[in-house]
């Protein structure tokens, strides 16, 4: 990482959105861009594994119903590849028990869809703060 890579990341949060609906991508990313973060986005739960292995997120948004892979599964995997990153489940189909397992699993917090705007940002910036405390 060279000195302007080390000041832009520094100045931006980075954010990495897996859900396997495009629009909801569409949303987060612009929301989330719009209060200067990098987006990237993923699609499954392997797409979304191998960009964490390749760059650091600040915080992450989990659909838990993808494609390819659990959940909980991907929330443990994450929390192995990551343990600093913020990691929000946002999921349409809440249960007790998986707000529960996503908990257990490592994530900072849960949400149910449809998510307004300034609740996700409020969630990712006092999840941040936390996070730096712990530092």
């Amino acid at each position: 990482m060279n000195a302007t890579d080390k000041n832009e990341h520094q100045s931006s949060k980075t954010a990495l959105i897996i859900d396997d609906d495009k629009s909801v991508l569409r949303v987060f990313s612009k929301s989330l861009r719009g209060v200067d973060f990098i987006v990237d986005t993923a699609e499954t739960g392997k797409e979304a594994l191998d960009k964490i292995r390749n760059r650091a997120y600040d915080v992450s948004l989990i659909d838990l119903r993808l494609p390819d892979i659990n959940g909980a599964d991907l929330l443990r995997a994450m929390k192995a590849l990551s343990p600093n990153m913020v990691k929000i489940v946002i999921t349409g189909y809440p249960t007790m028990e998986g707000s529960v397992k996503a908990l257990e699993e490592g994530a900072d917090a849960f949400l149910v869809k449809p998510v307004r705007r300034e609740e996700l940002l409020m969630i990712i910036e006092e999840n941040l703060k936390k996070k730096r405390k712990h530092l």
